[in-house]
């Protein structure tokens, strides 16, 4: 099975969706990762319905692929980065927002929604936290299995759920349900996995639904364009291309936007011939070293 690459729309901020949506198009991706936010699809702007499915027409026509991500930055709150999340005392904002994300998902046919668990609140004791997470996402879950969307909850460095192994204690905590799996950051594997990105890739293959794709240092959270960081990709997409993983990869630069057309020209041009190469090899090449 090919690996299928997409692209983020939070890496086109700078554009309108239909823009954006044709240059990923016309540069060869076969989907796209939309984040919902205030220029992209705005969930709480009127005329929601109608403009879902003005979008699911065109993307149609486009011949374009989509998962749902919801890291709008200042969507929720003008004044707090990512606020409120499922772990602050008033959580009821994010909800309603992942609700109308599972909404807007289903109405595109969206391979997944894509979400996250969010930065711990200080005063928040780490139990309390974990408690907080679970029943949120009971709700989330409870909204997805109504809609029958999958969802994809991304380990995050710095949040409380950071680790595959995070997300696996999660997933038992909620009681393993079938609508809900797994987001890989590839470039998250090489920040802060124990293992080499390429093993990673093969423990969360069961549970992956959406794959992210970007370079990254050891111990760095910082999204770089691809070949400026560690990340060994002919091993990574061999190995997912291995595990018959069938979903989007789609590039994750959302800090990229002053550039987009062109970073989104490079990052292809780069991971079609990483893919070449893993192919070539005959499957994944030796992993990185995981503290190099």
């Amino acid at each position: 099975m090919s690996v299928r690459f997409g692209y983020g729309t939070n890496g086109f901020a700078n554009h309108r969706l239909d823009d954006a949506l044709t240059v990923i198009a016309d540069l060869g991706y076969e989907g796209v990762a939309l984040t919902l936010d205030h220029q992209h699809l705005d969930p709480f702007a009127p005329g929601l319905a109608r403009r879902t499915e003005a979008l699911a027409a065109r993307l149609d026509r486009l011949g374009l692929a989509v998962v749902i991500e919801t890291g709008a930055r200042y969507l929720l709150d003008p004044w707090h980065k990512h606020a409120p999340t499922l772990l602050d005392d008033e959580p009821g904002a994010r909800l309603d927002f992942l609700r109308r994300a599972v909404g807007v998902g289903a109405d595109l046919g969206a391979e997944a929604v894509s979400f996250w668990a969010g930065i711990r609140p200080a005063q928040v004791p780490e139990a309390a936290a974990w408690d907080r997470l679970v029943r949120g996402c009971d709700e989330v879950v409870a909204a997805a299995d109504a809609a029958g969307v999958r969802l994809g909850f991304e380990p995050e460095p710095g949040m409380l759920v950071q680790t595959i192994a995070d997300w696996s204690t999660l997933h038992g905590r909620l009681g393993r349900p079938g609508c809900f799996g797994l987001t890989l950051d590839i470039g998250h594997c090489r920040c802060l996995e124990p293992r080499p990105v390429a093993e990673c890739v093969a423990r969360a293959a069961p549970h992956l639904v959406n794959v992210q794709i970007d370079d990254m240092r050891r111990n760095v959270h910082e999204h770089l364009e691809f070949g400026t960081g560690e990340v060994d990709f002919p091993a990574a997409l061999g190995a997912l291309a291995a595990a018959g993983y069938g979903g989007l990869t789609a590039v994750e630069l959302p800090r990229h936007s002053h550039a987009a057309p062109d970073v989104a020209r490079r990052s292809l041009e780069f991971l079609t011939g990483a893919l070449a190469d893993a192919r070539v090899a005959g499957g994944p090449r030796e992993p990185e070293e995981a503290g190099r």
